[in-house]
């Protein structure tokens, strides 16, 4: 007689008429009734695929889709197209390959830093040597030292948009595919809907708009992350360690989701009692990544110390005090055999971390920012300025960190990595318009989770992600990328059923609340705003006394529209994680009344 099944069944869930699922922990014995029909576009695309059992059925189709609207945005130009003499990110980003394929190792972090000087971690350095090497395989004279300065030539545009696609699929998309099935299997959601999410998240436009478009590599830096997040839905612990140090060796952006995982990381290891082989695992996995990550770059200082390679040609042979804690510099031997490496390592730290660069550079719309156009900060010491941007940070991420502390449920972990992100964009220190991308990543994949589909969650997804592609329009506009910037915005918008294209996501099914009420009200005032402001900016020229009038308005919108974005985070991981629970306050009033 034949054993039982070991194939456990997919748990079946109930399906809304808005393209939602309403999760159900015993079989659900409704059956898909004649009646219902898709709510949003992206939904009706993916229809014919409702009845699939698996999702990998679909995935090929998916992926080939946003790869092609990834590769027809890239036929547009590209920062600092046409612009000398700096150029752009391009240039930078092709200097990196550059510098790392022709000068050696200890001088990476040295090389005539005004022009576009390597201020990334090493994995960025590395990437960039990676990529270098099978360019100049292909054609040496777009890596040749000082030469290929501003080079822009078609066929090494060609192989730029390559070099990111390839990037985003080695790293990226598969850690978005993997992590979205492994979300919706724990939420207990069905492959369709998995399909809608995913096609969502890879459709995003803002990193459409400034990786292929705009041209940064930002998607490595995400890819890593996301692939930290899956690792944690596994319950893998200490692969999510290595990943988040790879996403921090690509990016110092990624910084901005650190408190959040360390917190949840250390909560797993006292809730719901101490384990301290996973705490040890955690700490010396997380030690032994980060000396890992650096050691090429110490053995490559080392090696051309010893080879008689100066770091610094330009001074001759003569020392100078380290970039940081200089006022220490007398006490180290310039001849010592381990001075290359703290040599290399403090300049490393210093061009990661440029603190002398001030508060901001440019116009974004984050906190301090906006309060320049009524508080001149320039005017205050930037000893000062840091110090409060440090204490605002904090006072910002400790909500979050604290919740996803004391209840690290892994399903809080998106929507808590979110809140920090937002907190660190709106008040941190040196903070650029395509940071934004780094709270919206998070807050996008909600889409994959438990009601990520419903009219209210992604009613908040599209607000913050056409709110972040809206202020990052100055900078878009600048290269003349305004035709991208509207179709990838409002195809996105039309997918999913929001303003502009449709209003439907704010229709309130059954009993109307005061929440849908205040979410419609919110948005429609910030969706009117930037209508107008695009009218305005189109039409209308700004009074010569202030040339930066409408760059002006979109910092002060934005700003204010971020900060509702991190309330909304921050209130939904205090509801999600049962820390207050309303539900009894409520019965207590009713029992009262």
């Amino acid at each position: 007689m034949a054993g039982p099944s070991p194939h456990k069944p997919r748990r079946k869930v109930k399906k809304t008429s808005n393209g939602s699922e309403v999760s159900s922990v015993a079989p659900s014995t409704a059956s898909r009734t004649g009646s219902s029909r898709p709510a949003y576009p992206l939904a009706a695309f993916l229809w014919p695929a409702r009845s699939s059992v698996s999702q990998w059925e679909i995935l090929p189709m998916i992926l080939m889709a946003v790869g092609l609207f990834r590769w027809a945005a890239g036929l547009w130009g590209y920062s600092g197209f046409q612009n000398p003499p700096m150029h752009g990110d391009y240039e930078a980003q092709r200097h990196w390959m550059e510098v790392t394929t022709q000068l050696p190792i200890s001088q990476w972090y040295f090389h005539d830093l005004e022009w576009w000087g390597l201020d990334y971690p090493p994995l960025t350095a590395y990437h960039s040597w990676v990529l270098g090497k099978v360019g100049g395989f292909i054609d040496p004279s777009w890596f040749a030292l000082l030469a290929s300065r501003g080079l822009e030539d078609p066929i090494l545009k060609v192989f730029m948009r390559a070099t990111v696609i390839v990037s985003e699929y080695l790293v990226y998309i598969p850690a978005a595919v993997i992590f979205v099935r492994r979300l919706t299997k724990l939420q207990g959601l069905s492959s369709w809907n998995a399909s809608i999410a995913l096609t969502a998240i890879l459709m995003q436009p803002g990193t459409i708009l400034i990786d292929h478009v705009h041209f940064q590599y930002n998607t490595v830096m995400l890819g890593l992350v996301l692939a930290s997040m899956s690792s944690v839905l596994a319950g893998r612990f200490m692969w999510s360690c290595v990943f988040f140090v790879l996403a921090l060796g690509f990016k110092q952006m990624a910084l901005y989701y650190a408190p959040a995982m360390f917190a949840y990381l250390l909560g797993v290891c006292l809730f719901p009692r101490i384990n301290l082989p996973r705490f040890l695992g955690i700490a010396v996995v997380t030690v032994a990544a980060f000396a890992l990550l650096l050691l090429p770059l110490v053995l490559g200082a080392l090696y051309d110390a010893r080879l008689g390679i100066d770091a610094r040609p330009d001074l001759h042979g003569r020392f100078a005090p380290l970039p940081i804690f200089s006022e220490y510099s007398y006490l180290i031997n310039f001849k010592a055999w381990y001075y290359p490496i703290l040599q290399q390592l403090a300049q490393m730290i210093h061009r990661v971390f440029p603190f002398a660069r001030g508060l901001f550079e440019d116009k974004v719309a984050n906190f301090w920012c906006a309060l320049n156009v009524v508080i001149k900060l320039r005017k205050y010491p930037s000893e000062l300025l840091q110090r409060a941007s440090l204490l605002a940070t904090l006072v910002a991420i400790t909500p979050p960190c604290f919740v996803i502390f004391v209840k690290p449920r892994k399903e809080l972990l998106p929507v808590a990595l979110s809140a920090t992100a937002w907190a660190f964009f709106l008040f941190s220190f040196q903070v650029h318009e395509k940071s934004v991308l780094l709270p919206l990543m998070p807050m996008t994949v909600l889409l994959a989770g438990k009601h990520g589909l419903s009219k209210n969650v992604r009613a908040w997804v599209g607000f913050a992600n056409l709110l972040g592609v809206w202020t990052m329009f100055p900078l878009l506009e600048r290269v003349d990328l305004r035709i991208p910037y509207y179709v990838l915005s409002l195809l996105w918008a039309y997918l999913l059923g929001l303003p502009p294209t449709s209003l439907a996501v704010y229709s309130q099914d059954g009993q109307p609340t005061w929440a849908g009420f205040a979410t419609t009200t919110i948005h429609s005032i910030f969706y009117l705003a930037m209508a107008a402001w695009h009218v305005a900016e189109g039409f209308l020229f700004p009074p010569q006394s202030k040339p930066d009038l409408w760059v002006v308005i979109n910092v002060g919108i934005g700003a204010v529209g971020f900060g509702i974005c991190y309330l909304w985070c921050l209130w939904s991981l205090v509801m999600e994680s049962g820390i207050v629970d309303f539900s009894k306050a409520e019965k207590k009033k009713a029992k009262a009344q």
